[in-house]
């Protein structure tokens, strides 16, 4: 849900000067710039302000996740949103790379470099309190700059927190701005949206994302939510949002192999998704952790795993259903269980590992020690696992090229249908086809015989079809 905050220190004053600005652009009919409000279009004057009397917005989408960096800034932050130490904050996320917040990202240099040599082309937005709604970054920019003023349009005075979080997402959300929410802050956007009781439909147009998009990103974030809780240590180290950053790509394909696995096997679908989750977190690539497959752990990686970090099996027992009389469920299957053990290891490890000089040196070398130890395991177990999955994909390379021209050819005769049917056919180009499509079947009729010494139905089939015509 949106956090309410106060009027600024300064807003009153801010107010005052704004308004009499807004009264001279308004008699010059000055520049105006197009939001939605409430549902309409609202066409709001532009004015110029200080850079230095505005507040950065507490609650922007921008950096929600990268708050979590520094918790001691942070609670400084909550306790006194308009305060130097929380607006100084702001300020240094707004410059840092999401993935990597100890660099300055890139796009911001950009955005600045930009503004250094055009100017400020499209003005931010600001309540009548000087609260920067849109904008955020750009002012941070032109602070860094030297600039003294910055082009901004101003909230009618009736704008609540509620309209704030809305008209910034509505701005942030268009194409042509060059600096995106980061993949994380958009999830967090996407949450609290759907949080505020929004329907479905309305988030995803608004986002501009399909509803199955929506509710891939929706699963993906509850994985993260989960994977936090899950790290969290007897001395509060804990993984934050910012750690899943750069893991868009093999998180979208996660969801889709899940979901795909989940309609016949859900232990499978679990155990797939917790070894490649153990995998983001040891910093394989996409193209390593599509190797984890169900049978990953047991068949690959359980046995490379040394005795320290190796989980101990589970029996599967029943689990009963509270309050409904002893009715219970399948528990999950003793290959999940295990799973589910060891990136619960590796979790609290990743977690203890970068926590620094918040936990015991001790347990911070013995958290090193066990990511290492895992990430040789892993290492290990890729090789072969990588090995089977070539292996399978030559054995399936024929069939699908096969069922491929069954696909092509189905398509044919509906097009020779309607060529017939609007007597469009050339008659010579497809009799020209048919002979090519004869002389591939014998070709591959010769493989054939040569391949099965036993055949099937369909092998026999072919066999027989092209003898016919011999």
């Amino acid at each position: 849900m949106v956090t309410k905050y106060d009027i600024p220190p300064q807003g009153h004053e801010i107010q005052s000067m704004v308004e009499d600005r807004l009264a001279e652009a308004v008699q010059t009919n000055g520049e105006k710039i197009t939001i939605e409000w409430r549902g309409q279009q609202k066409h709001l004057y532009v004015i110029s302000v200080p850079v230095d009397l505005l507040y950065y917005n507490p609650d922007t989408h921008r950096i929600r996740a990268q708050r979590t960096l520094d918790p001691i800034r942070d609670r400084a932050l909550d306790d006194n949103p308009w305060g130097k130490i929380g607006q100084d904050y702001l300020g240094t996320l707004l410059k840092c790379q999401p993935s990597d917040p100890d660099k300055v990202d890139p796009d911001f240099e950009t955005l600045r470099d930009d503004l250094e040599s055009f100017g400020q082309k499209d003005p931010g937005i600001i309540t009548q309190y000087g609260i920067l709604v849109n904008g955020n970054t750009r002012c941070a920019a032109l602070r860094e700059l030297g600039e003294r003023y910055i082009r901004v349009g101003v909230l009618p005075e009736s704008a609540t927190w509620d309209d704030i979080n809305t008209v910034e997402l509505s701005l942030q959300l268009r194409k042509e701005y060059k600096r995106d929410y980061s993949y994380i802050n958009r999830l967090i956007a996407i949450d609290e949206q759907t949080k505020a009781g929004r329907r479905t439909d309305d988030i995803a147009r608004e986002f501009r994302i399909k509803a199955s998009t929506l509710e891939r990103d929706r699963w993906v974030y509850s994985v993260i939510r989960e994977a936090i809780e899950r790290s969290r240590t007897p001395d509060g180290a804990a993984l934050r949002l910012v750690d899943f950053e750069r893991h868009q790509e093999t998180f979208r394909e996660l969801h889709r192999v899940y979901a795909e696995k989940a309609a016949t096997d859900r232990d499978a679908a679990e155990a797939i998704k917790e070894s490649r989750l153990a995998m983001i977190l040891l910093g394989y690539a996409k193209t390593d952790v599509r190797l984890a497959q169900a049978d990953f752990h047991e068949k690959y990686l359980e046995p490379k795993l040394p005795s320290a970090i190796k989980p101990a099996r589970q029996a599967s027992a029943p689990v009963e259903i509270p309050g409904l009389g002893g009715l219970s469920v399948p528990d999950a299957a003793p290959a999940a269980k295990a799973t589910r053990a060891l990136t619960d290891k590796l979790l609290q490890a990743r977690a203890t590992a970068q926590a620094g000089t918040k936990i015991d040196t001790a347990q911070v070398a013995a958290a090193t020690d066990i990511m290492k130890a895992a990430k040789d395991s892993f290492d290990r177990a890729l090789d072969p696992a990588g090995r089977d999955s070539r292996l399978r994909q030559r054995k399936l390379a024929a069939p699908e090229r096969l069922s491929d021209a069954c696909d092509d050819i189905e398509l044919c005769a509906g097009e020779l249908a309607q060529a017939r049917a609007t007597r469009v056919l050339d008659e010579e180009a497809f009799d020209d086809a048919v002979i090519r499509l004869k002389q591939a079947l014998d070709k591959l009729a010769k493989q054939v015989a040569r391949t099965f010494t036993e055949p099937g139905d369909g092998v026999a089939w072919l066999l027989e079809a092209v003898k016919d015509r011999s």
